[in-house]
């Protein structure tokens, strides 16, 4: 009777290992694959940290993790100019809006929003809260969520002229350090949370990554 029970309890544990499957980028932007977005408009972030710089250090680095993961993303710069003429540059007021209007302005898919709401400096590095969300400009269907909590530590790099420096590209005299760990954060942060995006229409995996494994949309890291 014991050897029985002890058999069935076996069999139950493998079974829930059976069951248990890591996440997929398909089980977790499956409406990536549905509406199959090709162009993006990336909008200006939304700072709700009181670090008033973070704003346009993640805009200027959001598009690049992007376009490296096939996708063709209108330029920031170019889009900047639109969106202040036509008076649609607060990205606040546009995030629970219909979005047909930047359809219909840039010819965009997909509209990339994001929210920062913490950026600070803690200890011997940086510590970010960013919401980063995709929604559709065709039928305003959210197609990518996710919440990203990154400790960035900076205290394995050397100064600037050193790994720093040759991470972001820049002089030591283009530039300070404190301001140089703060883009070096806003970079990471950009790759980090698109590292498991769906690949788009120019990515050599399109439509082909549904079962590739990610990360779950909640996601706390620290990067060394």
């Amino acid at each position: 009777m014991k050897r029985i029970l002890y058999f069935l309890i076996i069999c139950c544990m493998a079974t829930s290992c059976g069951v248990s499957k890591k996440a997929t980028r398909a089980s977790l932007y499956p409406k990536m694959y549905e509406e199959k977005p090709v162009t993006l408009l990336v909008m200006p972030p939304i700072n709700n940290s009181p670090y008033p710089a973070a704003k346009d250090l993640l805009y200027a680095s959001i598009t690049r993790p992007l376009v490296e993961a096939g996708y063709y993303v209108i330029s920031p710069l170019v889009a900047e100019d639109v969106l202040k003429a036509e008076n649609v540059y607060d990205s606040e007021k546009f995030f629970d809006a219909p979005l047909a209007d930047f359809q219909n302005l840039f010819g965009a898919d997909a509209v990339v929003f994001s929210v920062i709401d913490s950026w600070e400096k803690r200890d011997f590095g940086i510590a970010t809260g960013i919401r980063y969300v995709i929604k559709s400009a065709h039928t305003n269907e959210v197609l990518f969520d996710r919440n990203c909590d990154l400790y960035l530590d900076l205290s394995v790099y050397s100064a600037i002229g050193g790994t720093l420096g040759s991470i972001v590209n820049l002089t030591a005299t283009a530039i300070n350090s404190a301001t140089t760990e703060h883009i070096v954060a806003a970079r990471q942060s950009n790759y980090f949370i698109f590292s498991d995006i769906p690949q788009g229409k120019y990515g050599p995996e399109y439509m082909q990554d549904q079962q590739k494994g990610a990360q779950e949309k909640d996601i706390f890291e620290i990067i060394k």
